[in-house]
């Protein structure tokens, strides 16, 4: 009997962040397998969590500015991935939030689809993301539109190439039941939740880190911290950079990107972690509690089922400085004592062992069942 061959099919790799390091768990429980992506432009010297793998990769990695302008290739990132022979292969594994759902399998492969998201902006954020990135209007609008209404179709048609679907959270469930009518199991996202220490003291500041894109809200927290007068440490960067600059009160400081070991001493030290956007998941809020720090945050996505209110953090209802603001006085009068004890043990619940261990158990009970089918 022939060994099964093993095809991963990843969306893009820039850089490492949250999407990779599911990745890398991934290749952990399948480490036979070969990688594919639309680009790759991770360095030689960080390779390790691909296992120092080859990567494939598709056109668009030879396309004009592709390092940093790949995502406005979605135009044509749907026929990229089509393009990907993977018809030597039994397994294939997609690791999707925009396209690399979309490979062409056959009847006799079994695909499996860990969806970090559907097409954010395409489906239920369409309308944000058009009116944050000055598209809403014009001529450049409705060509955006355009392009939408045609990454829909083709994203709802190849819902029907996948065997079975993996959500990260249950609020990703909701999501690809609304888009794709279909079913799918929670696996929540792997967090190194060892390398943190939630014993050290505790500094004056908050914290929040993200990229600065739309909806990630990182402009909220800046001008609801200015406002408020407290000392806020904000890690990230992104498109909106030059806009939460002008935002920012002498309160704030704004360090850019920080190297992981930047992140996690902060996190160590913060007040508290602070986040305003609708996250799928969330790994930097259950990296902050792995480090023993409370978390503020919008009451909506992924974070409801990461942070515990009144136990491992504070809610706030409506996506305002307003809002943020009444959260963090309440959180500033100390009404409500948090443990860094219990809000570690809370992190606890998300380890990578954890997420191997279930992610090989599905990947197991799903072969058996496609195998068993194949051979009645």
């Amino acid at each position: 009997m022939k060994s099964r061959r093993v095809a991963i099919v990843h969306d893009w790799l820039p850089v490492y962040g949250g999407a990779e390091h599911v990745l890398e768990q991934i290749l952990r429980v399948l480490p036979e397998a070969d990688v594919f992506s639309l680009v790759d432009f991770i360095p030689p010297g960080q390779r390790d969590f691909l296992q120092n793998k080859p990567v494939s990769t598709s056109f668009i990695q030879k396309l004009p500015f592709a390092r940093t302008k790949y995502r406005q290739y979605l135009f044509v990132a749907p026929l990229a991935v089509e393009q990907f022979d993977l018809s030597s292969y039994d397994l294939v594994i997609s690791s999707s939030y925009a396209v690399a759902k979309g490979v062409i399998c056959g009847p006799d492969q079994l695909h499996i689809c860990m969806c970090h998201s559907p097409v954010r902006y395409a489906w239920d954020l369409q309308h944000q993301y058009l009116k944050e990135s000055g598209l809403d209007r014009g001529l450049r609008g409705l060509l955006a539109k355009v392009l939408l209404h045609y990454v829909r179709l083709w994203d709802s048609r190849t819902s029907n190439g996948v065997d079975t679907f993996i959500a990260n959270s249950r609020f990703i469930a909701r999501r690809i039941w609304k888009v794709y009518r279909r079913e799918s199991t929670v696996i929540h996202p792997p967090v190194d939740v060892d390398r943190f220490d939630p014993g050290r003291p505790r500094g004056d500041f908050y914290l929040t880190a993200s990229r600065m894109v739309p909806y990630k809200r990182m402009d909220l927290v800046v001008e609801a911290f200015t406002q408020l007068g407290l000392p806020l440490v904000v890690f990230g960067d992104g498109p909106d950079r030059a806009k939460i600059e002008r935002v920012a009160g002498p309160n704030v400081r704004i360090m850019g990107w920080q190297p992981g070991e930047v992140l996690k001493d902060h996190l160590e030290r913060c007040r508290a972690f602070v986040f305003a956007g609708i996250e799928d998941f969330g790994i930097t809020p259950v990296e902050a509690q792995a480090a023993g720090a409370p978390v503020i945050a919008f009451g909506k996505g992924g974070l409801c089922e990461t942070v515990i209110a009144s136990e491992t953090g504070l809610f706030f209802e409506r996506q305002t400085p307003e809002n943020l603001m009444e959260s963090v006085r309440a959180f500033e009068s100390g009404g409500t004592a948090f443990d860094p004890a219990r809000i570690r043990q809370n992190a606890e619940r998300f380890g990578a062992d954890r997420f191997r261990q279930q992610f090989g158990q599905l990947v197991a009970d799903e072969w058996e069942k496609f195998t068993h089918a194949r051979a009645v």
